[in-house]
């Protein structure tokens, strides 16, 4: 199988170690355009935000990114002013070692939160960081943002737009702390094309709907969410202003892209064993279906039941009479894959019981509940809930 190519026209990228992670990774991560590049951004909707969001949010109202400089290890959250003038900081040591608007620097962070980033650590490391800049750094900046994920998320597409070649490189760290609010991690998005910054936001959101926002592993969102897309129209073509037809086809490899980078972060949700999709349909508007899928996709005793493999559609059917969404219990039905385990309300037996049961042993399947109410349907993707999580979550800051 060919190597995936992660080389984009005028983007560069480095990743190395500073020591702000205790196992001697890399931490600190960078990435450049050598032209201006427009930029998107989604962020966090947790009313505590990290200091690096609130620069960013800040900085990407200009239009225009030249580099995006993330570390991992500490989330520079709760850390007051001193955490914004580290922010600063970092946004001003990149500015200065590569001769450019410190205000179109953007800076992200990821790891432990409360603890003041050790910044001398940091500084220091900046100039080798720039020195390493290439265009065969991608790997190195997506390991640089990793903390508990157990793999790197990645994903390349490749489209013409206007008869020019165009490429699109996203990358995502997250396992947990993972909540469908506006973004749900942090994933960054690098690409050639030339797009107009308000149709590139629109772009993004419109993405982020049916990929990010789609996810869930434990509930949570975290303070330093946070979803960037910068496009430095090296590709050549004129400038996309309107979602015409080379506008929707980017909108699609767009699109495609997200959902690969979100589908991964479930499947490295801390100490998950399966991957699940919860599809509610039949209901009377969007809304209910959402409140269904996700009231499901968030019971920790469904979740639980899942790692189990216990095939127990009774804490489902609970899930669903909480979760504010109108429904008729007499008239839901229930699949496990294409397995009815429930119909109008009640179970099918001991037979389709076992088969059921079989469905939830396998690492990915389904579930499908038919509301019978109206013509609305809504999807999300999660994970199960395993004693690992507990591990992972009880000693992450030791």
């Amino acid at each position: 199988m060919k190597p995936l190519d992660f080389k984009v026209n005028g983007f560069l990228f480095s990743g190395i170690s500073a020591g702000i992670k205790k196992d001697g990774k890399r931490d600190l991560g960078l990435i450049y355009s050598e032209v201006p590049a427009r930029v998107a951004g989604l962020f966090t909707t947790n009313a505590v935000k990290a200091a690096p969001v609130r620069i960013d949010m800040e900085r990407i109202k200009g239009g225009f990114c030249r580099a995006l400089i993330v570390n991992s290890g500490n989330a520079n959250a709760c850390t007051g002013r001193q955490g914004l003038r580290d922010a600063q900081r970092m946004s001003y040591h990149v500015a200065k070692g590569l001769g450019i608007d410190e205000k179109r620097v953007l800076v992200s962070s990821t790891g432990v939160i409360g603890t003041p980033m050790p910044m001398e650590k940091v500084e220091e490391g900046i100039p080798n960081l720039i020195e390493r800049l290439s265009r065969d750094g991608w790997m190195e900046t997506v390991e640089a943002i990793m903390t508990t994920d157990t793999f790197p998320k990645v994903e390349v597409s490749t489209c013409r737009i206007k008869d020019k070649p165009v490429k699109l490189c996203g990358m995502v760290k997250g396992a947990g702390m993972m909540r469908p609010n506006m973004a749900t991690m942090l994933s960054f998005l690098v690409t050639d094309a030339g797009i107009k910054t308000s149709l590139l936001q629109g772009m993004l959101k419109e993405a982020a709907e049916t990929s990010f926002n789609r996810i869930t592993i434990d509930g949570e969102t975290s303070t330093n969410d946070t979803v960037l897309i910068l496009a430095n129209g090296k590709a050549g073509h004129s400038l996309l202003d309107r979602m015409d037809r080379d506008g929707k086809i980017f909108q699609s490899m767009l699109s495609k892209v997200c959902e690969g980078l979100a589908k991964a972060v479930v499947k490295d949700g801390e100490g998950a064993t399966k991957f699940i999709e919860i599809f509610v349909k039949g209901a009377r508007d969007h809304e209910d279906a959402k409140k269904a899928a996700y009231a499901i996709a968030h019971s920790p005793l469904v979740k639980t039941a899942f790692f189990g493999q216990d095939a127990n559609w009774g804490r489902i059917l609970c899930a669903l009479g909480h979760s504010g969404a109108r429904i008729n219990p007499d008239r839901i039905d229930l699949f496990f894959d294409k397995v009815p385990i429930v119909k109008r309300g009640m179970g099918t037996g001991p037979l389709l019981e076992e088969r059921a049961s079989q469905v939830i042993k396998k690492k990915a399947f389904k579930v499908i509940v038919e509301l019978h109410q109206g013509k609305s349907q809504f999807s999300v993707y999660t994970t199960d809930l395993s004693i690992d999580y507990v591990k992972i979550n009880a000693s992450y800051r030791t």
